[in-house]
C-alpha cells in the first residue's frame, strides 16, 4: 500500500553542494581502495570430530622427562579436527585465534607461512604447531591424497578458521 500523505520534514536542510561532495567522495572511495579478498579454499575439508568447552585452565605437570604449563584466562573450546586434503588442494590463506597441534597422518603436505613465502613440507608422522598469530596456507602438491589431525584450542565461541587474502609478498600461484 502507498500513502499519499504528505510528508514533512523537520530537519534542517543541508547544501546541495555538500551532500554531492559526500557522495561524491564516498563513490572515490569505493572504486578506488584495492579490496582484500579472501582465498578460498579446494580440494580442502576440515571436519569437527570433537569438541569441548573449558573454563579457565591452570595446568601443570613434571616429571625427570617432561614439563607441561598451560594456563587460559577466560573460557576456552577444544576441537579435534580432520583436514581431508586431495590431490592440489588448498586450504586458502588463513589464521586461528589460538594455537593447533598438527600431525600428518596421511601423504604429505607443504605449509606456507604468509610472512615468507618458503615451503615447509611434512609427512606421515611429523608434527608442527600453529601458534594460531599468523596467516598461513596448508598445500598438498604431493600427488596423493593426504590427512591431518589438528588439536586447537581457541576461546570461546570464536571462529575456528578466519580467512585472509593473498599475501602481496607471495606469488599469487599460491592459493
Amino acid at each position: 500500500m502507498i500513502n499519499h500523505r504528505k510528508h514533512t520534514n523537520s530537519a534542517p536542510q543541508v547544501n546541495v553542494t555538500a551532500r554531492l561532495a559526500v557522495v561524491a567522495a564516498l563513490m572515490y572511495s569505493a572504486t578506488c581502495g584495492t579490496p582484500a579478498y579472501a582465498t578460498s579454499q579446494s580440494g580442502f575439508v576440515g571436519t569437527v570430530l570433537w569438541h569441548g568447552p573449558f573454563g579457565d585452565i591452570d595446568l601443570k605437570t613434571k616429571s625427570d622427562t617432561f614439563d607441561l604449563k598451560l594456563k587460559t584466562n577466560g573460557d576456552s573450546d577444544l576441537y579435534v579436527i580432520r583436514n581431508a586434503i586431495a590431490v592440489d588442494g588448498t586450504s586458502g590463506w588463513h589464521t586461528h585465534p589460538g594455537p593447533s597441534l598438527v600431525t600428518v597422518t596421511m601423504g604429505e603436505i607443504t605449509v606456507y607461512d604468509a610472512s615468507v613465502c618458503a615451503p615447509h613440507r611434512f609427512g606421515v608422522g611429523e608434527t608442527f604447531v600453529d601458534d594460531g598469530d599468523h596467516v598461513h596456507l596448508i598445500r598438498n602438491d604431493s600427488g596423493a591424497v593426504a590427512e591431518t589431525g589438528a588439536v586447537q584450542l581457541i576461546p570461546r565461541g570464536a571462529t575456528r578458521r578466519i580467512d585472509a587474502p593473498q599475501p602481496n609478498n607471495c606469488p599469487a600461484s599460491l592459493h
